[in-house]
């Protein structure tokens, strides 16, 4: 009776672990990917490369045109993890696109904020400062270069 017992917990156990495990992996990965900042760059590896190797020769790569950012709003440029601001005419700032909450990337908006739609957290046109939370640290500013309709990093 204690050998059909103990086969029973045996199997019930290797169940439990069977089930388990890969659940406990699951929840892990997507944790770590959403809160590690470090993370969110992976998907433009390549284009970062290339971009880097473009800034090696002294030709920086375009970020966008100067015509795809609108007035009182942002463009995001994903492949370089850089949001391009127009806080008013003819003037262009530069921040990280990723998100000091939890490290989603901002989107682009027409509406005088730059918006992390994961949250609900805005940034600042201007500065990057932060308008309304969950995030409490500002974006980091990037240096940019406009040469006519042209915004390069600087």
């Amino acid at each position: 009776m204690t050998a059909e017992l103990n086969r029973r917990h045996a199997l019930a156990g290797a169940a439990a672990l069977a089930v388990g495990v890969p659940v406990l992996a699951a929840c892990g990965d997507s944790t770590d990917s959403a809160t590690d900042p470090s993370a969110e760059p992976q998907p433009t590896s390549s284009d970062s490369e290339e971009s880097g190797s473009g800034s090696g020769s002294g030709s920086p790569e375009p970020l966008a045109s100067t015509s795809e950012v609108p007035v009182g709003g942002c463009f995001v440029v994903s492949a370089a993890q850089v949001v391009l601001t127009q806080p008013s005419e003819g003037d262009f700032k530069a921040f990280s696109a990723t998100c000091t909450h939890q490290g989603c990337t901002v989107s682009p908006s027409s509406d005088g904020v730059i918006p992390c739609r994961c949250h609900g957290s805005e940034f600042s046109l201007e500065d990057g400062s932060v308008l309304q939370g969950p995030a409490t640290s500002p974006l980091s500013s990037v240096n940019i270069s406009v040469e006519g309709d042209t915004i390069t990093r600087a």
